[in-house]
């Protein structure tokens, strides 16, 4: 498949803007500049030390008076027009452009440091400022719909922006960890109808992977080829393609989980072939497809790209996808309650053979 064009262009702010075009878009190589008045950004957030658990908690007071579910003729997503001075000054396929009120960044280290965020002894009190960036990207211009429903080559389009901005943001002084990820739906708490995802730079390691590199620790590098192998001869496989294995995990927390992971070790998306990247869209878009048929309305969801990090031992962590829905029933969710919210102990709703067995039939 023909890759996509890439245009740098930056908005009135100074952020950076990046449009991504579809293989044989007819879109103009030039596009319209941002006129509206340059704002100041806000300052860069503060991260706290909880010494009890050794997790950070970035404090972001700007993000608490960002939009939230505005009218179509204001959206900050849709292409500018004369009444709708938005983020995105001209038409596009999928455009990228830096936060406005970012948990993370805009300012960087000057040098790059491995142990910006390591408190060895987990003094009380520690802080740090919240380094890094964070990234909006917008997979389509029109306002209302999801990435499930337009063509593969869109979903392409995506995937080319996601590997494009990894191998840039891992670059970064300070970034420790690249995360592209989606909210979709008012259930998942997303503030912008506008179909969209976002990538999170992070300046230290979080704890999701830290738990992932213990367990490597703990059984060998050879965790991800041998739970391939594991998903790859139970019941739960979903979609078995070339490059790809796509199952619902053996010990699933929620009641709409799938995980997908490729056959090869790769770290990111940045490892991947053109063969391998055509296929992933293909597979990525029939998952989607399948969350939307379920039931008779689209199911929300979390779509989380995990890639390794930028750390001692994470060359041993492989790619991988993982969706999950709080959506228990056609009109019931899954709450957090005391168990998983304060201890952290999923109990799940069914057994994840019963899930593997609905997504099939969405997928028929």
């Amino acid at each position: 498949m023909t890759s996509s064009r890439k245009i740098a262009a930056k908005l009135s702010d100074g952020r950076d803007l990046f449009y991504f075009d579809d293989a044989g878009s007819a879109l103009p190589s030039e596009r319209k500049p941002d006129h509206r008045e340059p704002a100041p950004r806000p300052n860069v957030a503060e991260m706290r030390l909880d010494s009890l658990t050794g997790e950070w908690i970035s404090v972001a007071a700007a993000r608490h008076n960002r939009a939230f579910l505005p009218p179509a003729n204001q959206c900050p997503l849709c292409p500018a027009t004369d009444e709708n001075l938005s983020e995105v000054p001209d038409i596009f396929d999928v455009a990228v452009f830096e936060n406005k009120s970012p948990s993370f960044g805009p300012d960087l280290l000057e040098v790059d440091d491995e142990n910006y965020s390591v408190v060895a002894n987990l003094e009380l009190g520690s802080k740090r400022k919240s380094v890094g960036r964070c990234e909006v990207v917008v997979f389509s211009p029109t306002h209302l719909g999801s990435l499930s429903e337009m063509p593969v080559s869109r979903v392409r389009t995506v995937i080319e922006a996601w590997t494009d901005r990894t191998a840039h943001l891992k670059s970064l002084p300070g970034v420790r960890q690249v995360f592209p990820f989606e909210n979709r739906g008012q259930e998942i708490g997303v503030t912008l109808h506008h179909p969209h995802g976002q990538i999170y730079s992070y300046p230290y390691l979080t704890p999701r992977t830290k738990k992932v590199l213990d367990s490597i620790k703990a059984y060998g590098p050879n965790l991800f080829a041998d739970t391939l192998a594991f998903e790859q001869k139970s019941e739960r496989v979903l979609i078995k393609g070339e490059h790809f294995t796509s199952y619902v995990p053996f010990a699933g927390r929620w009641p709409v989980e799938i995980h997908l992971l490729p056959h090869r070790h790769v770290n990111d998306f940045t490892d991947l072939t053109d063969e391998e990247r055509d296929e992933l869209a293909v597979m990525y878009s029939r998952l989607l497809g399948a969350l939307d048929h379920i039931y008779s309305t689209p199911t929300p969801y979390i779509s989380a790209w995990h890639q390794a990090p930028m750390v001692e031992g994470g060359e041993h962590i492989r790619l991988q996808l993982q969706i999950t829905s709080p959506r228990r029933a056609e009109d019931k969710l899954k709450y957090l309650a005391g168990s998983e919210s304060a201890m952290g102990a999923f109990i799940a709703d069914f057994p994840p053979e019963v899930t593997a067995e609905l997504i099939r039939g969405a997928l028929k």
